[in-house]
């Protein structure tokens, strides 16, 4: 695995700060808590952290506004904590990715603040500002991803100007080249406090149509959807000139050695895979989120697999993510029994799987009180559904009843669940946190799980099949994505590991398995004679 860049032979976790560790007792995690769990994503088999944003904001959209994007907000901490934080990740051997939000900053950020104070100050053109329309109203149709019109009037200087996400949030113009420069800078700022890379929030979403053309409307149209669902996205997002802007970013990332670029992309297939670049000087990995929002069945999962897996340029690495703050938790998603036989999924496929904290203990969204809702997605589109507050709810690192996280308020209520804590599953060979260990460290220890090819994806029923191996290595992985038995074909070899913990170890002869429902297998098969 010499040959693979670090970030290929990676497992990355991903920590939401504000519900992962409160150190000082205010009810928010913070970075000191990050630094003092470090240990427990090293015991646990992650090889890296991505850290959602913990830059100075006013929070109306807990961090995705950013108010400065070269200090830390006091709630987190201080920049020395984040230095201490780095600095204790990697003699563990963790990297850092940091999340960037290059898309749109706070309203209250400096620069939003000057180009909102006169038509003609210097920073105008960092955002999109436009004339109304005839009648008086906005300048197009766009609309916002948090409902309602995308455009936002401006008394004092009679424009509206424009936010893809809310009004407080407003979209920087990244035809500007003053604002790629800045943005250049602040890459910079944290490569050179020892960051190893970045997400990138909303990669796809950063270029505009240069005219403002209206968006056409979608005939696939569902009532109950997000209300910008009623149109296509035509001239808001995945604009080709977008790709310029991750090359540079790339390039940025190759002077400072081997860091990743990381894109938050939802397209399909062939659109994402564009942000590999024609010559692999896009983005390293754009974000796979195809496990998120599958049906859960073999069919097609082995569907998807497939066709990702050929669509991918040859110079292309794949990944995958079954989890993350923007959607419900997978064992809520499919429930507990097949949240396992997810994650053997997710860490037997090719290319660098993404973890959701909390998820390795089987977490579940949370039940969150009308009075406690914090997401600004469900105060604004009550009724759909699209409150995120369910799948940030604080980690359970014990059965106490903050779970460990806070000795004051949590800032969202515990999810809660009997053992669904560390704790109590740390010291139980046949609880989901083990499971998530013996998988990972499986993972690590073989090869052909990481570098290895994957072939002969199959759906049989209920079950999914599917072979890694490298040189005289090979790894069968049958998964059941149903609750009841099924009769699987399978080589002769050793049964590794189970989801269920039964018969590991044992000597498979085949040539056929009965496969406990929601039960997941590997086998390592024998070398051929």
């Amino acid at each position: 695995m010499s040959e693979l860049a670090w970030w290929q032979r990676a497992v990355i976790y991903q920590v939401y700060p504000r519900s992962f560790q409160d150190e000082n007792g205010d009810g928010i995690g913070d970075l000191a808590g990050i630094t003092a769990r470090l240990h427990y994503l090293r015991a646990l088999g992650a090889d890296a952290l991505w850290i959602s944003p913990v830059y100075p904001s006013p929070m109306v959209d807990f961090g995705y506004d950013v108010a400065d994007y070269c200090a830390i907000a006091p709630m987190f901490g201080t920049l020395d904590d984040f230095d201490r934080l780095v600095t204790h990740a990697h003699e563990l051997g963790l990297k850092v990715l940091l999340d960037f939000v290059p898309n749109h900053s706070s309203d209250k950020h400096p620069w939003f603040t000057e180009s909102r104070s006169s038509r003609d100050n210097p920073k105008r053109d960092w955002y999109l500002w436009r004339d109304p329309a005839p009648d008086g109203g906005p300048p197009n149709n766009w609309l916002s991803r948090m409902g309602g019109s995308a455009w936002e009037w401006d008394r004092l200087t009679g424009q509206y100007y424009y936010h893809a996400f809310l009004r407080e949030q407003p979209d920087l113009n990244w035809r500007n080249a003053d604002v790629r420069t800045a943005m250049d800078c602040v890459m910079r700022f944290w490569l050179d406090r020892g960051v190893d890379g970045f997400r990138v929030d909303v990669l796809w979403l950063l270029i505009k149509d240069a005219l403002f053309r209206d968006n056409p409307p979608n005939p696939q149209f569902k009532a109950g959807e997000p209300d910008h669902h009623r149109q296509l996205q035509t001239y808001t997002e995945d604009q080709p000139e977008v790709h310029d802007i991750v090359r540079s970013m790339r390039a940025t990332l190759d002077e400072y050695g081997e860091r990743v670029l990381i894109g938050e992309i939802y397209l399909p297939v062939p659109q994402l895979v564009s942000y590999y670049g024609p010559n692999g000087d896009g983005a390293n990995m754009p974000f796979n989120f195809q496990l998120i929002s599958a049906p859960w069945n073999a069919t097609e999962i082995a569907r998807i697999v497939s066709e990702y897996d050929h669509a991918l340029p040859l110079h292309a690495w794949p990944n995958w993510v079954l989890g993350n703050h923007d959607n419900p938790r997978v064992a809520s998603r499919i429930g507990v029994r097949q949240a396992r036989v997810a994650a053997m999924l997710l860490l037997t496929l090719r290319g660098t799987p993404t973890l959701y904290y909390g998820d390795e203990i089987g977490m579940t969204d949370g039940t969150i009180p009308p009075d406690r809702v914090q997401d600004p997605a469900e105060l604004r589109q009550p009724g759909i559904g699209q409150g995120r507050d369910p799948e940030r709810t604080p980690m359970q690192w014990d059965g106490s009843p903050n779970a460990g996280f806070s000795s004051g308020v949590p800032w969202l209520p515990i999810s809660g669940g009997d053992g669904i804590n560390v704790v109590d599953q740390d010291s139980k060979p046949s609880s989901m946190l083990m499971f998530y260990r013996r998988l990972l460290a499986l993972r690590g220890s073989e090869p052909a799980l990481v570098e290895g090819a994957i072939e002969r994806v199959v759906s049989s029923g209920s079950v999914l099949t599917y072979e890694r191996h490298l040189g005289d290595h090979r790894f069968f992985i049958a998964l059941n994505m149903a609750g009841a038995d099924a009769q699987v074909e399978v080589p002769q070899g050793t049964l590794v590991l189970s989801t269920t913990g039964c018969h590991e170890g044992e000597r498979i002869e085949g040539p056929s398995l009965l496969l406990a429902g929601d039960e997941g297998i590997v086998i390592r098969a024998s070398k051929p004679a």
